[in-house]
């Protein structure tokens, strides 16, 4: 049942993994999702469906996006409408601006992004926020007090209630594997198995054998038949972790088996069926890769569908004294406590190691420690002898950080023009994602 007060929006992508992220995305009390997989189909509806706002792809067969945007403004002048665009379509995409498009979007689509850019073209009030409400035993082991967690978990829950494939990138220590358990968890293959496999561990000359199994005799050694992990996770997820260092010449075997679900084992020539969930993750920079020549593009934009970006520790520092407890427990410390001077050194290191750094830090901590309370001096050199944040002095009675005058830059332009986040970052001079990010980090 559709609310009067909902706004609807029509949806037109030709895959349909993409509706169904766009519809997850922001199927809520306040707006009613309809989706097309063409604008051929939708051209149709429009008057029948009378939407509030059309969310299009560029690039679809038929009539793409920038055609059906011509079309629609012939009769609706001032129906917002929001372009979704690969790279390589920016230019189409800015064009189209000209012809009236309110704002374009880049594949991968940040969720956080979409939403922020739905409620300024229906003009929702900036305060309004989405909430999900996530079951508690899916947060077992996961510490996401600070706010860009808090925001990113709340969008992989969602995502994880679609079919698509997830690629997960942050620095080494931020937790991807258990950021790709939870998504596996939350989502409808959690009755079957999470098939984790770190593809930088496996000597290449291994790993096709490992993924895709093999026929006795295929080689030298193979004694047996091998399943393989692919055909482990059937109905179930494979992560792939550090997928940035899969040889070359198996990213083709991936790509077709991401597309079809069939795979061939080492020493066969038959194809095997197989229905997974992939989600992949990596330290490093695929785009870069790509253009390297040591990644393939078609498998980059593959595995590329929706992405989450993990932030560093040092960017969610409200997680990191909830964590050092949560690795106390884990070790059986439960009595031992940090004094005030311990944590505040926790908070201000920069963590370049991340979560990894922190538990092995309190692990240390607790065990070079004769009391229950642990003191700066029981913490590693490198943590207990660290500088405080750079300050800088605004004026002769105040100082401040560099993250404090970030924030307040952020801030006083987003007051200036009103909430408008495309124009917030013309004002700033950042890329919208990184607006979306801070604003996200500072509660703004």
């Amino acid at each position: 049942m559709v609310h009067t007060s909902q706004k609807t929006i029509m949806v037109i992508d030709d895959e349909v993994k993409h509706r169904e992220l766009y519809a997850s995305a922001l199927q809520d009390k306040r707006y009613n999702v309809i989706s097309f997989e063409s604008a051929q189909e939708a051209l149709t509806k429009v008057n029948k469906i009378n939407p509030d706002m059309i969310i299009s792809d560029v690039k679809m067969p038929g009539m793409d996006g920038i055609t059906f945007l011509k079309n629609i403004r012939e009769e609706y002048k001032e129906l917002p409408f929001l372009l979704v665009t690969a790279f390589g379509d920016i230019r189409d995409a800015v064009n189209a601006l000209k012809l009236g498009a309110v704002d374009y979007l880049e594949k991968p689509i940040d969720f956080d992004e979409l939403r922020c850019a739905v409620n300024d073209a229906l003009h929702i009030n900036k305060n309004e926020k989405f909430s999900t409400e996530i079951p508690s035993e899916l947060l077992t082991g996961i510490i996401a007090e600070s706010p860009v967690m808090r925001s990113i978990l709340e969008n992989a829950y969602r995502v994880a209630q679609t079919e698509a494939t997830v690629l997960l990138t942050g620095e080494s220590g931020t937790g991807k594997e258990v950021f790709a358990s939870f998504i596996h968890n939350a989502s409808k293959r959690k009755n079957h198995s999470f098939v984790a496999l770190n593809c930088a561990a496996i000597p290449a000359n291994i790993l096709a054998s490992e993924l895709f199994g093999h026929k006795k005799g295929a080689f030298t050694g193979a004694a047996a038949h091998r399943k393989g992990l692919f055909l482990e996770s059937d109905e179930g997820t494979l992560f792939l972790d550090e997928i940035g260092d899969m040889p070359l010449e198996l990213q083709p075997s991936i790509l077709r088996a991401t597309e079809t679900g069939r795979i061939s084992p080492v020493g066969s020539d038959k194809e095997i069926e197989v229905d997974f969930r992939l989600i992949a993750a990596t330290n490093a920079n695929l785009e870069k890769a790509v253009e390297d020549g040591s990644f393939r593009v078609d498998l980059f934009y593959r595995l590329n569908v929706i992405s989450f970006e993990l932030p560093p520790l040092r960017d969610r520092k409200e997680d990191i004294i909830p964590m050092a407890h949560h690795f106390l427990n884990r070790k059986g410390y439960k009595d031992k406590r940090f004094s005030k001077a311990a944590q505040e050194l926790l908070s201000n290191y920069s963590w370049p190691g991340n979560a990894r750094e922190l538990a092995n830090a309190v692990e240390r901590a607790s065990i070079i420690s004769n009391t229950d309370i642990i003191l700066p001096e029981h913490l590693p050199p490198v943590i207990a002898n660290s500088e405080p944040a750079i300050s800088f002095q605004t004026s002769n009675s105040e100082i401040k950080t560099m993250e404090q005058l970030e924030k307040e830059a952020i801030k006083n332009a987003l007051d200036k023009v009103d909430g408008n986040r495309t124009k917030a970052c013309k004002l700033l001079g950042i890329s919208r994602r990184a607006l979306i990010y801070k604003i996200k980090r500072f509660e703004l």
